[in-house]
This record gives structure tokens, sequence and C-alpha cells, in this order.
């Protein structure tokens, strides 16, 4: 903890890099992806405070939208899309995903069920092997799996309709810091 400490009372002693801020945010792009600590936006962007807003969920999961059920992750769809006009939205899921990894593998997690009740609500991910420690193609099948939960959103259709919006999915590689994109037009992950 010592050394987090010690950045934070360091991060500040330049306000001026700063000031900005405080009039507000416009970033271009949602960006969902895991709650694991290896995956960090901003350093896998590139973005500075400001160009990012984040949801950050356990396994980068998108839960269904349902009318009257609010739900933080609706809202912060909502809100990036209807409020801060975000042009973009990137679902980006990793390698080695306890998550995904946990419904790979039928893992009982009755031992955290609340772990346990946040997966059931994603698909299980089909013949997907279950002795590949990265889930790769699991992974990169939830990602898109997101991405069509997320045309399920009345946000995200309106703008979708508008072309105001855009969906991207990618699949980031812990182990290399390789990023790879989905390409509709062949239905793959390729490297940006």
């Amino acid at each position: 903890m010592q050394p987090l400490i010690d950045h934070a009372r360091s991060f500040g002693r330049r306000p001026e890099d700063f000031a900005s801020l405080a009039q507000g945010q416009s970033p271009q792009v949602l960006f969902v992806t895991c709650s694991d600590s290896r995956v960090v936006p901003a350093l896998i962007t590139g973005a500075r405070p400001g160009e990012l807003f984040e949801l950050r969920t356990a396994g980068n999961i998108v839960p269904p939208y349902v009318s009257g059920r609010p739900t933080s992750e609706a809202a912060t769809v909502e809100y990036a899309v209807d409020v801060l006009g975000v042009s973009e939205i990137v679902v980006c899921g990793h390698s080695h995903c306890g998550a995904v990894g946990a419904l790979v593998r039928g893992e009982d997690l009755n031992a955290v069920p609340a772990v346990r009740d946040w997966l059931a609500q994603a698909e299980p991910p089909t013949d997907a092997p279950d002795d590949d420690p990265a889930v790769a193609d699991a992974v990169q099948n939830h990602v898109l799996a997101q991405l069509l939960r997320l045309g399920g959103y009345p946000c995200v259709q309106r703008a979708l309709t508008a072309g105001h919006l855009r969906l991207h999915g990618w699949y980031y590689e812990v182990h290399t810091g390789a990023v790879r994109a989905h390409r509709p037009d062949t239905d793959s992950f390729e490297a940006l």
C-alpha cells in the first residue's frame, strides 16, 4: 500500500495539469471492461484523464436491459450515451479472465454466491476448450455477446439508428500487452 500512498501524495503537485478537468468531462469513448486489476484502460489506450468513461464489472458483463429495474451498468451506459454523447463504445475482454474461465470450467462458485449469481447473467461459452489458461476463444465470444446485449439498451439502439454511435469488441492479452479488435467482415479478432 505504501507505494500507492506515496504516488498519491505526489500526484497532485502540479494542479495546473488538472485545472481544466474542473470544467467538466466530454469523453468520446465508453470503455467497458473487467474489474481485473491487470486490465488498466488508460494504460492500454494511452488515455489521459477525461478521455475515457469507464464501466468495469466482473467479467465485463453487461446485464440484459430490463425496463423498470435499474442497474449501475444500465445507468452508466445511459449516462455515457444520452448525457455525455459518447460516439464509441468498446467492450474489452482479456486473456486469463477468471470469470469466463469459471464459466468454461463449470467451477463450483457456491462459496461466493454474489459472484455465482452475477456470472449466471452471462451466457456460458459453448464449445470452448477448458484446457486453455488464456480462455481466448471463450473470452472473445463473451465480448461479442456483451456487444449484442448493449444493442438491447434503448439509448444504444437510438444512437446506433441515428448513426451517432459505433460498437467495438476488443481482446487484451495480459501476458503480452497485445490488443485485438473484432472485425465484423471476417468475424475474427485481429491485431489493431
